[in-house]
């Protein structure tokens, strides 16, 4: 069964009767289901600018999306009623990328943890709210004698992001969207960060759509990944298969651009960057053309449809248009999982 999917979503910006530009395509025709039987991590990697953070904001239900559908537990986030959306709120949480914004200066650690445990009431008695907030911290790392009565400014960026996880984790949530959850932190705390990350999933049974740029740490604790390029998937499968051996023209360019000890590897020598001042619209063809190393006649002329390469792999690319095009759009469907996860318990 899935928890939360998404339907055939696209999401435009701008356009419209009154403009003179076509709207800018952020999120194009994705279909992606997060199952209730197998939490799992999922990677939605791609460059700045390749609809990763519109993605998620569209699975939190922040955005509206201009085609397709948004459900959670097969109900449709536009019909929910309050108690359904209030639900909905606490068992799916956001830990955004910066946290320098997510807090207001003003207010201490403590008042940042004890907000949900009031607003979703929680807690019977201020003994049973400490208690709560004490083991959230220690869940993610942290001392609850060194951290509670500080005030934002006083925490390392390590600190305030785990502070976030935690207190996510307060509302017991099923889901977890990890947006870019360690682009703020310095590499030494990277490390701390991921591994509570993955232990939530694997202990409490968290699902985690894990947004990033990084394909390494993508590769260090997901499952699965989604590549995304101007609002497309162009591959999608295990991440074992997709980092070790990509085969979109795309993700090879992502893959070659991780930094390697390498000598002979002269500084400057980046793939070529997406112009997206002139892409963004409408496309007769493959988005990726005007990059693409290998591009033939027909790759501007029609875009690509989804090819399954192997049992957990798919590609948008017509260099493999030998291998058949599956008719089913679920990307879910080609992910492979483990068994390290626990079952998942209801909130």
């Amino acid at each position: 069964m899935a928890l939360l999917e998404m339907r055939n979503i696209s999401r435009e910006f701008g356009g419209g009767v009154f403009s003179s530009t076509p709207p800018l395509v952020a999120v194009d025709d994705v279909t992606l289901s997060l199952l209730e039987e197998h939490p799992s991590i999922t990677a939605i990697a791609g460059e700045s600018g390749s609809g990763k953070t519109t993605l998620a904001r569209l699975l939190l239900g922040i955005l509206a999306p201009t085609s397709g559908t948004v459900l959670y537990k097969g109900k449709d986030l536009t019909e929910m009623g309050r108690g359904e959306r209030r639900e909905f709120r606490r068992e799916v949480q956001p830990v955004f990328q910066d946290p320098f914004e997510a807090y207001n200066p003003f207010y201490s650690v403590d008042h940042v943890l004890n907000s949900p445990i009031a607003n979703f009431r929680l807690a019977r008695s201020k003994d049973e709210r400490r208690e709560m907030v004490e083991e959230a911290l220690r869940l993610v790392g942290l001392v609850p004698s060194e951290t509670l009565g500080r005030f934002p400014h006083q925490l390392s960026g390590g600190q305030r992001q785990r502070v976030m996880v935690a207190r996510a984790l307060l509302l017991k949530p099923r889901i977890i969207l990890a947006d870019e959850p360690v682009s703020m932190v310095d590499a030494s705390l990277r490390a701390t960060i991921l591994d509570s990350i993955r232990q939530l999933n694997r202990e409490l049974g968290i699902s985690v759509a894990y947004i990033t740029h990084d394909l390494t740490t993508a590769y260090q604790i997901s499952e699965n990944i989604l590549v995304m390029y101007l609002g497309a998937v162009v591959e999608a499968g295990s991440v074992e298969r997709v980092i070790k051996e990509p085969k979109h023209p795309y993700t090879q360019l992502l893959v070659e651009s991780i930094p390697q000890a390498d000598p002979d590897r002269r500084w400057g020598d980046e793939p070529p960057q997406a112009s997206y001042e002139e892409g963004g619209g409408t496309f007769a063809g493959c988005r990726f053309a005007d990059r693409c190393p290998a591009a033939m006649d027909m790759c501007w002329q029609q875009a690509p449809p989804q090819f399954k390469l192997e049992e957990h792999r798919v590609v948008r690319c017509f260099l493999y248009r030998e291998s058949p095009v599956t008719e089913d759009p679920d990307l879910s469907n080609v992910f492979e999982y483990s068994d390290a996860a626990a079952p998942v318990t209801s909130a």
